[in-house]
């Protein structure tokens, strides 16, 4: 399986150290090992993504193994649910890459696939791609996912926003679609430095257009941190925007501060053309 072009959606080809397709648009192969596919027109700013200081914090944060059940529990979904003969799974949203080496190692061990990282942000996949040369990473937008239809076995979708139809498109017969979203009390006691009046997250079922339910479970814990480990946690979530300076310092220099995870794991399955 190939990439495809974010313009023209022609096959691109691997030609030394960049990507062309029919129409000779070009993409470099950085040094690193990953593509950017993200033109400059499909940008919503001039360095989209997460920045330096959220990678950084999550990258610490997630290696000190906070989330690692979470990550165990998608590795023996997917092996469990994958058909043996799975060739090609891809996380969108992947960060650093500390999910997508997992999945790739877990499921690599009893078959044979390609595993591929997306994101926009080019900082977190650049250090993906030095670090996990086992996975083909790529900067491109989650709207405009850069593979052909009917390409991919399986999709991870952690927090990371797509719209069914794209996931529909590029996804085989029966692909699967692993999606992971905040539960009703997850990273409350985080929240509840920030705000007020803590607002639980939706309990509502997703439901993604074009794909049948085939489980939803819940995975849920406590954590105990310490300050530095608090505020790695709050600078990787979108609340870091809303804390203060003064916060942030009052976090860090905590002793112990527990915090509740409460995950929403679904599979879903795509439905045929004709069943849809």
């Amino acid at each position: 399986m190939t990439y495809q072009c974010p313009l023209c959606h022609l096959p691109l080809q691997r030609l030394d150290k960049q990507w062309r397709c029919e129409n000779n648009h070009q993409f470099d192969n950085a040094k690193e090992g990953y593509v950017n596919l993200l033109p400059v027109q499909h940008k919503r700013s001039k360095q989209p993504g997460d920045s330096a200081e959220m990678m950084l914090s999550r990258r610490t944060f997630l290696e000190g193994g906070h989330y690692q059940p979470l990550r165990d529990r998608l590795v023996a979904l997917l092996n469990e649910h994958l058909r043996s003969d799975a060739d090609a799974l891809l996380d969108i949203g992947c960060g650093e890459g500390y999910y997508t080496s997992a999945i790739e190692q877990g499921l690599n061990a009893s078959r044979k696939m390609q595993v591929y990282g997306l994101d926009v942000s080019k900082v977190a996949i650049r250090y993906a791609a030095k670090r996990y040369d086992q996975v083909e990473f790529c900067v491109a937008s989650s709207h405009r996912l850069p593979f052909a239809d009917d390409s991919l076995d399986a999709i991870v979708r952690i927090y990371a926003p797509c719209k069914a139809p794209e996931l529909h498109r590029v996804l085989k017969s029966s692909g699967l679609v692993l999606t992971v979203a905040p539960g009703p009390r997850h990273l409350y006691q985080l929240k509840a430095c920030i705000y007020a009046d803590v607002q639980l997250h939706s309990d509502a079922e997703e439901s993604l257009e074009g794909f049948e339910r085939i489980s939803t479970e819940s995975l849920g814990y406590e954590m105990a941190l310490d300050g530095k480990q608090a505020f790695d946690l709050l600078q990787m979530t979108p609340f870091a925007w809303r804390a203060t300076e003064a916060l942030m310092q009052s976090l860090s220099q905590r002793e112990a501060f527990a915090c509740e995870t409460d995950f929403v794991i679904s599979l879903f399955r795509r439905k045929d053309e004709v069943d849809a």
